[in-house]
This record gives structure tokens, sequence and C-alpha cells, in this order.
């Protein structure tokens, strides 16, 4: 049992490096999370400040809340559970969340499944959608993302 927490412990001081350097290196380009049919459900902003109201990163804001509905930090909302096939976090899902810039340009699915086709490639969202399933912890998840 403590052999799995110390293991759990540095996959999770290993997501909070990868995460950090995203955020260091963090795109001018805001990087968008879109779900839902058709994937017209915004659901944050991947790369944008803890109190940018639409980040997925601002704990009282619609989209880092994880007590709101859309919110992809809620364990049992449509985006955040990880039985929902909309959820990034559900490891067989084909319908994962869509990661887009303003522009509408494609940087994949944010998605624990990595058999998913077109998976994102960003090497800090990599690490987020497979830490969710190590973890199975969306605070503490959502905590190590955001730099909490």
């Amino acid at each position: 049992m403590i052999g799995h927490r110390l293991i759990s412990y540095k996959l999770l001081v290993g997501v909070l490096l990868i995460v950090s350097s995203f955020f260091a290196r963090a795109q001018s380009t805001a990087l968008l999370l879109y779900g839902g049919p058709g994937h017209e459900t915004f659901l944050g902003c991947l790369n944008c400040g803890a109190y940018n109201d639409g980040s997925v990163c601002n704990a009282y804001g619609k989209y880092g809340s994880p007590y709101q509905s859309e919110g992809i930090w809620n364990a049992y909302g449509t985006y955040g559970s990880k039985y929902s096939t909309q959820s990034p976090w559900n490891k067989y899902s084909s319908d994962a969340p869509v990661v887009v810039d303003k522009e509408g340009k494609f940087y994949g699915y944010l998605s624990a499944n990595p058999y998913i086709a077109k998976r994102t490639t960003i090497k800090g969202l990599v690490a987020l959608a497979d830490a969710a399933e190590e973890f199975d912890d969306l605070t503490k998840l959502s905590d190590a993302f955001c730099g909490r």
C-alpha cells in the first residue's frame, strides 16, 4: 500500500513538472476546449490564467469549479465523469472534447483514451489525461494542473 502511494506521489510530481513547463511556455494562442454533440459546448480555456472567467483553472468560475455541470472537474457531470463518453477522463471514449484555438485550428482530442484517433500531442495535456486514470481524484488533478 505504501509503495503504491509512493508511485502515485512520484507520478503526481511528474505531472506537476510537465504541466508547469506547459504553462511556462504557454502559447500566446488560447487553447479552448469544446465538447458535446458536434463539439459546440464551450468547456473552458486550458492555458488562460486562473483569474480569467473562461479558464478551467478559475476555481470559482463556470469552467473551473468542481460544482458546475459543464465543467471538466465535476466528477458527476457530463464532461467530468470518467463514465461519460463525452468526458476527457473516460479511457474508452471516442467522443472526447476537442482542443482548438480561436481561429478553429484543431489540436486534437483531450482524452484519457490513448487509442483515440487524433488525440492531442501537446505534452502537458497528454500528461493531464493520463494522470486522470491514475489518480481518480479530479480535485487533486485540477490542483496539479492549475498549480494550486
